[in-house]
């Protein structure tokens, strides 16, 4: 295998980890699929995909960056949750790494309505913010979704056509 070949299967190999990264909080997604696109069109000398499509892709990367903060703290606060809520939402969702697809799934919840009862809060109301903050973690793993399948497609009609 030649050296051109195996920066293609490295470049293949951060973009897969990089989508599984918009699903697992411990990873960076979106900048794991970019670096991966970027050692692509470096090892095709930037023949197939240019500048301009890597400005946009890393544009992307850099809105995915935000909308990781923007979509939880927007949950949280639409539900009134308090910095502790926001803080076990966070831990709960890398806890939640170690129990699998159930973990993942259950974590951010069960973070934020332990953050919100440690704040004082009662059992209803903090599971209403557990669900919110958790609503929101949805959300942005959903528009980061969009993004990195959006990214996927510049780099491929770029690359094809």
């Amino acid at each position: 295998m030649d050296l051109q070949a195996l920066y293609y299967v490295l470049a293949g190999l951060l973009i897969l980890v990089g989508i599984a990264g918009t699903v697992l909080p411990a990873l960076p997604g979106l900048p794991l699929v970019f670096a991966g696109m970027l050692l692509a069109a470096w090892a095709g000398d930037f023949r197939e995909v240019g500048w301009v499509v890597l400005v946009i892709l890393g544009l992307l990367t850099v809105l995915s960056i935000g909308i990781d903060f923007l979509a939880t703290a927007v949950g949280a606060k639409r539900v009134g949750a308090s910095k502790l809520a926001v803080a076990g939402a966070m831990i709960g969702t890398f806890a939640g790494l170690f129990f699998g697809p159930i973990g993942l799934f259950a974590g951010p919840f069960v973070g934020a309505l332990g953050g919100e009862l440690i704040h004082g809060r009662e059992v209803r109301r903090a599971t209403k913010v557990g669900f919110g903050t958790w609503l929101g973690i949805v959300f942005g793993v959903v528009l980061k979704l969009g993004l990195a399948f959006a990214m996927l497609g510049l780099f491929a009609a770029a690359w094809f056509f």
